[in-house]
């Protein structure tokens, strides 16, 4: 056992340590000052490294990690809300007697730092380091039992050394290419874009106009994995929202259907397309390129118009949401293709609305049984041809579509001998039929395309690729690694200054030893996201990515945060779990194969139905928030306002309640002093009565808390505060014991949510243990038993009595203490009772009168 957890097992004659670094007044206990309170606790905290974790073997372990932010240098309220969320898991964890991890570091490369750095005149990395620093401070004002010796920031060479190492493994199986592609291109920002950071068909930083563009990209293999990706998300069912299993599966987007192959008619190409409804094949009308096809550009050479065209179309973006919603326009390219089945020459035209991305870049069009090419085909009278019709009916085939397309399944019409076949057997025979002819096979196609990520910006991590003329692409060997930024750098503008930099990107060739260029794009910052949550387990391992110290730690055992990173970033993350137990860095066991076995997704912070941002003017400062109350307050009503799943709209009068509260049970404990007694033998009703709700409360904060639904498991601690509150003065020596109990009890609940003042209260109780571990307190079956029952009567339906009766009454027993009742005497007025109903452990209703 380490030293550590041996400090932990200590006890403390005063929870508090030193009382010397108490305030007099603090220490004197009758005045609530959470910020001295606080910061006291804090530096206790930080001089015993009580939240330090150490693997041991014998005990279990407990990953709780929150996602890490974006340094860019204010804490907002989204984050107090996601780290508080966080914190409360790995308190109670710890108190349940586990191996707690909790760690924090930093999202630190990326574009923002690149344009802050700009806007204000200094280096990126000064701009970061400085947001750290200060948000550090921040992070640690929350009183969030994070293990800081572990911290990572992502833009340090020692962090991203092993990702530069990572991808020279990939690239040497095959796993990393680089090739020409069509993508989102942002003029002002002067990099690539992701289709969901296209908003409206502008960046969604810069609000420029993004234009489509072909620069060739590096490219990591996603879709080697998609299959597993998508198959593991069964495995996940229990632990993570359906919402983000169902966004997850839907961007990977496993379809099945067929490959088709089209000849030119002039032999000297062939058009390959998929599609999920080779029952509609026979209604093919038109064939559809990408702008960018290759056959696209070879028509556009001897056409100025087609070619006119083409570059009117690198002005749109490649965002599938985008291409769906801009008009749909296209030119026929002059070239046929023919129809794999009945020979018959189509049309072959450019429309802007096929992306290269996807597929082979080009698609069959049946405007008769697709919206898209329904519209397409009436804007540039092209036919539309019925060949599937609503089953049971004679439809007239131009009613039919008079208005849109016929999307529905049904039976295949006008197809030669497919015809009479409902849709299912007509996709099969079609396919079957084109196998047999060597003109197309059955496959599986996915929506998810592979991972590009190159950014032309200059902060980020640098690609290890060096380019040789005599050798071509060579991976940096990796004695050389890392291959480090320059940090000392003056940006002129969103050009990278690694484009101007000689001693960076000249290199010698380390295969033949001449003049070579060093890889000038820096990858994705979702690289380094994907695998910051496996470096935590070992932050201080210099000779290899991951050590045996991962094998213990994971998988994360929760993780929390945002909704809006269901699909990448969790995506990637998934992926690169994976290669890294391919690259033999993590066992090639079930438990590897999936990152993050939990996963809770909080909802917004809101304040006037809106979320909090800074062009709405509707922020509100955590800073200020927790010098005025102080973080207990900060965190309880945040916990308390909201389900963490949930929306969370901003309350002033209820932040002024939660800090109400939490004076009311510095008051209730200091007015009740200590030590506590111990329980005698025997209790009064009164006091069995209030311990059996200090006990109920522990069964029901505990349920809540187990579930993540705070808010209620809060709310069950002030109703026990409420109960205790009414006794506190209490001199008979089994109440005052109960007292006692009951205010240990609430504190212990109370602190994963406020673990500051709880902290100090639980000083003032004479309890020697550290709260921090302290066992979480657990029902005691004897006190949750009652010896009476308080039963409602009712007569005719009506209430008109209260009644104790014994907890082991039989109904007959309860039927005549009820009619014994004065009050329900007076109410019969010696009428005839004609019927007694009695509801166990509720009610008793007579029915009767004259």
């Amino acid at each position: 056992m380490s030293s550590v957890e041996r400090e932990h097992e200590k006890p403390s004659h005063n929870a508090m340590g030193d009382s010397a670094n108490m305030p007099r007044h603090e220490a004197a206990g009758r005045d609530y000052q959470p910020a001295e309170l606080e910061d006291a606790v804090q530096r206790r905290w930080e001089e015993r490294q009580l939240f330090r974790a150490v693997e041991d073997a014998d005990r279990e372990k407990f990953y709780c990690l929150s996602m890490f932010p974006y340094p860019s240098g204010q804490l907002h309220m989204g984050h107090v809300r996601n780290y508080s969320i966080g914190d409360v898991i790995a308190r109670y964890q710890r108190m349940r007697g586990k191996n707690v991890l909790q760690p924090m570091g930093w999202d630190a490369f990326g574009l923002p730092a690149e344009n802050a750095a700009l806007k204000h005149g200094v280096a990126p990395a000064a701009w970061t380091y400085s947001n750290i620093e200060h948000m550090r401070g921040q992070l640690k004002r929350l009183g969030l039992s994070y293990d800081w010796s572990r911290e990572i920031a992502t833009c340090k060479p020692e962090y991203y050394r092993w990702e530069q190492w990572l991808f020279v493994q990939l690239w040497k199986k095959g796993l990393v290419y680089q090739k020409k592609s069509p993508v989102n291109w942002d003029p002002v920002d002067q990099t690539v874009l992701a289709n969901e950071q296209v908003v409206d068909g502008r960046g969604w930083r810069s609000g420029a106009l993004v234009e489509r563009r072909e620069i060739t990209q590096w490219f990591m293999k996603i879709t080697d994995y998609a299959e597993e990706l998508l198959d593991d998300l069964e495995r996940l069912q229990d632990g993570w929202p359906e919402q983000v299993i169902t966004m997850q599966r839907n961007w990977i987007g496993r379809s099945e259907g067929a490959e088709v192959v089209f000849p030119l008619a002039d032999a000297s190409a062939a058009v390959k397309v998929f599609t999920t409804r080779p029952d509609t094949l026979m209604g093919v009308t038109y064939l559809a390129l990408a702008p960018e096809h290759p056959l696209a550009a070879r028509a556009a050479e001897q056409r100025p118009d087609l070619a006119a065209f083409i570059e009117q179309c690198r002005h749109t973006a490649v965002a599938e949401a985008a291409v769906e919603t801009q008009e749909k326009l296209g030119m026929d390219t002059g070239l046929k293709a023919v129809h794999p089945l009945t020979g018959a020459e189509l049309p072959v035209w450019v429309a802007n609305f096929v992306l290269m991305g996807y597929g082979e870049g080009a698609v069959m069009s049946v405007p008769a049984h697709d919206q898209r090419d329904y519209e397409f085909a009436r804007k540039y009278d092209l036919p539309i041809r019925v060949v599937i019709q609503p089953e049971g009916e004679a439809a007239d085939p131009a009613a039919l579509v008079a208005e849109q397309a016929y999307t529905e399944p049904g039976v295949l019409v006008d197809s030669g001998s497919f015809s009479g076949l409902p849709s299912p057997e007509g996709r099969r025979a079609i396919t079957e039929a084109l196998e047999r002819g060597g003109k197309g096979r059955k496959t599986v196609n996915y929506r998810l395309r592979d991972w590009g990520i190159s950014r032309q910006r200059y902060w980020g991590t640098p690609i290890p690729m060096i380019h040789c003329e005599h050798c071509g692409v060579v991976p940096v060997p990796e004695a050389d690694l890392p291959v480090t930024l320059p940090e000392d750098v003056v940006l002129n503008g969103p050009r990278s200054p690694l484009h101007d930099d000689p001693a960076f990107y000249r290199v010698d060739c380390p295969q033949c030893g001449g003049p070579a260029r060093r890889e000038t794009d820096t990858m994705d910052t979702f690289v380094e996201s994907s695998w910051y949550y496996a470096r935590y387990a070992c932050p201080d391992q210099h000779e290899k990515m991951l050590d045996e110290r991962a094998h213990y730690w994971l998988p994360v055992d929760q993780y929390v945060g945002g909704v809006e990173h269901a699909v990448l970033h969790l995506l990637y993350a998934r992926f690169f779990n994976k290669l890294l137990r391919d690259v033999g860095l993590l066992p090639a066991e079930p438990r590897f194969d999936e990152p993050f076995a939990r996963l809770l997704t909080q909802g917004m912070v809101l304040k006037d139905g809106a979320k909090m941002s800074k062009s709405k003017g509707n922020t509100v400062d955590p800073q200020a928030l927790i010098d005025r109350y102080g973080a207990d307050t900060a965190r309880l009503f945040i916990l308390f306002a909201a389900p963490p799943e949930q929306s969370l709209e901003w309350s002033d009068e209820a932040v002024e309640g939660a800090h109400r509260f939490l004076k009311r049970v510095w008051r209730l404990v200091h007015d009740y002093g200590g030590p506590i007694p111990p329980l005698p033998a025997e209790l009064s009703p009164a006091a069995a009565d209030l311990r059996r709700v200090v006990h109920q409360t522990i069964q029901r904060v505990t349920a809540n808390v187990e579930r993540y639904h705070f808010n209620p498991a809060i709310a069950g601690i002030m109703e026990l505060s409420n109960a205790l509150g009414r006794e506190v003065a209490a001199r008979e020596a089994d109440m005052r014991a109960v007292v006692g109990e009951g205010l240990r009890v609430l504190v212990h609940l109370l602190a994963p949510f406020t673990p500051h003042i709880c902290e100090r209260l639980w000083a003032v109780l004479g309890q020697d243990t550290e709260l921090n571990f302290a066992p979480w307190p657990e029902a005691d079956a004897a006190a949750l038993e009652q010896s009476t029952l308080t039963l409602v009567v009712q007569v005719n339906g009506k209430l008109r009595d209260r009644i104790a009766v014994p907890a082991d009454a039989s109904q007959a027993q309860v039927r005549e203490l009820a009619l014994a009742s004065p009050a329900v005497q007076r109410f019969l007025e010696g009428g005839e009772v004609k019927k007694v109903i009695v509801v166990p452990g509720k009610l008793v209703n007579i029915v009767g009168g004259k």
